[in-house]
């Protein structure tokens, strides 16, 4: 059977439920949710007749296509570009690229192709802090790998990501990539990076596809019994690898606070874990507070600046209202989650009307059942 002209793939966004910063250390878990804001990737093969560059890639963050051509296994542009938008598609090359290496290690080759982004991610160029970064690298590895006619898993399109992401940042931990592959609520470990793209260096991407991977988890979870999900955004976006980074740099890793700190995670990730799994909202509850807690207390001892007065008027908002609260994610803008009594609408929308009166703009995004969809 002949590969396709033109596929199309949509990868949902994510959320951080509990285990933020934790689950950056290998085998630290973590809660997450895929939610119903899409990336849509739409790749085509195009004719590769003489000076054609090799791949251009469109996307609705800029006015223009731009042009790459291959050198060895790696894209170069081709001509000047604005480095900002290179920037933007910096996920999107290497996500290429590594299906490229796949396709050339299975005797294949990367066609000549076209890749179109387009997001609902964004609002006018700003992040929601919902995952783009992740979901764009899911969406584009399934559809320029389906172009060249690889048929691959759900766990090998999460690997085919997390190595395409790791060569630009080691330090992510890959949970929004997992959310984005298989949808829901679920449990995540993350791999050791830099173990990963050792073995990628040696052994190439195919085997590190079907070697083990020490530490690394994925588990779905069933969602909340009598809980919704209240999602709001500070319209404040935030850099999660700039912050994830000066956490790296300060002295504060290896110290008592920091183990204290993982230990405490460790606890409420998975005691949030077994609740949702239990059915038990109190208790789930229960726990989101605790990890509001250690994330404030985090916050006090290195200034890193996880909790802004509009995520803190969030927070106290959804517990005026009976609800727990917390940053999603490395917090300092972007988003704040909510888990509020689904069947008490007028506390939820009282907790709407604070956000909106406290700068926080509510979000209309449900959990997302299913990841990757054509």
């Amino acid at each position: 059977m002949s590969a396709p002209r033109t596929v199309v793939r949509h990868a949902p966004g994510k959320l951080f439920v509990a285990g933020e910063y934790a689950v950056v250390d290998p085998g630290n878990p973590a809660i997450l949710v895929a939610v119903d804001r899409y990336i849509t990737v739409t790749a085509t093969a195009t004719d590769p007749g003489p000076g054609a560059p090799a791949v251009v890639i469109s996307t609705d963050l800029g006015p223009q296509a731009v042009p790459w051509r291959l050198h060895g296994d790696r894209l170069v542009p081709s001509g000047a570009q604005d480095p900002r938008l290179r920037g933007a598609l910096a996920h999107v090359v290497s996500a290429i690229e590594t299906v490229g290496r796949l396709l050339t290690e299975r005797g294949l080759s990367l066609p000549t192709l076209s890749v179109s982004v387009s997001s609902r991610l964004h609002d006018n160029g700003k992040k929601y802090g919902l995952g783009s970064s992740g979901a764009v690298t899911v969406a584009t590895v399934a559809a320029v790998a389906a172009l060249g006619g690889l048929e691959l898993t759900a766990g090998e399109r999460y690997r085919l990501a997390l190595i395409a992401t790791a060569r630009l940042d080691p330090k992510g931990s890959g949970g929004d990539l997992a959310a984005s592959t298989w949808g829901g609520w679920i449990a995540y470990r993350a791999p050791d990076r830099a173990f990963v793209l050792d073995l990628e260096r040696r052994l190439g991407v195919d085997r590190t596809l079907r070697a083990p991977w020490p530490g690394h988890e994925v588990r779905p979870l069933p969602a909340p019994k009598n809980l919704t999900l209240q999602v709001g955004w500070t319209g404040e976006p935030v850099s999660t690898a700039s912050l994830v980074s000066d956490l790296h740099r300060r002295s504060w890793r290896g110290s008592a606070s920091h183990r204290r700190f993982v230990e405490t995670s460790r606890d409420f990730v998975g005691a949030a874990a077994a609740a949702l799994e239990s059915g038990d909202d109190e208790d789930l509850l229960h726990q989101i507070r605790r990890a509001r807690a250690e994330l404030a207390r985090l916050d006090d001892e290195v200034g890193l600046g996880i909790f802004t007065t509009k995520l803190n008027r969030l927070c106290d908002a959804a517990e005026q209202a009976g609800g727990a609260a917390k940053p999603s994610g490395a917090g300092g803008g972007d988003c704040g989650i909510a888990l509020l009594d689904a069947g008490a609408q007028r506390d939820i929308s009282e907790v709407g009307q604070r956000w909106a009166a406290a700068g926080v703009l509510p979000l209309s995004v449900r959990p997302a059942l299913e990841g990757i969809e054509e």
